[in-house]
């Protein structure tokens, strides 16, 4: 009997360590730089969901993510060109991937939705 409650346990201790390393890491800051190209809210100047990511994806309106190059990160802000048109949107999410380390979607936006990984975004705390 106790063989089994220490299998258990093991178990458990395993289970609890694997979720630590596998945790979500992403902090909702967008890390790329002029000359990127990135993925972001298709829907235009009047659009407040702040969607960005690395891979295609739906936005948090639930548009579909159009291609976008960086054009420069400043003063909290990440400006790109869509179709000639010069757009920002925070650099800081509310959300982000809950997919934890190793994710390279990016996904940050200021509304809920899912990331390019199928994942949901999580709020960032």
């Amino acid at each position: 009997m106790k063989r089994i409650v220490l299998v258990a346990l093991s178990l458990l201790m395993v289970v609890v360590a694997a979720g630590l390393v596998f945790a979500d890491k992403g902090d909702g800051k967008f890390t790329g730089k002029a000359g990127d190209t990135i993925y972001v809210c298709g829907c235009g100047a009047g659009c407040k969901c702040g969607s960005m990511a690395n891979t295609e994806a739906k936005c948090g309106c639930g548009k579909d993510m159009v291609q976008a190059t960086v054009t420069k990160v400043e003063k909290g802000k990440v400006f790109y060109k869509v179709g000639g048109d010069e757009l920002s949107a925070p650099a800081q999410g509310k959300y982000a991937c809950g997919c934890g380390e190793g994710c390279n979607c990016g996904a940050i936006s200021q509304k809920p939705g899912k990331c390019g990984c199928g994942k949901d975004l999580i709020e960032v705390k």
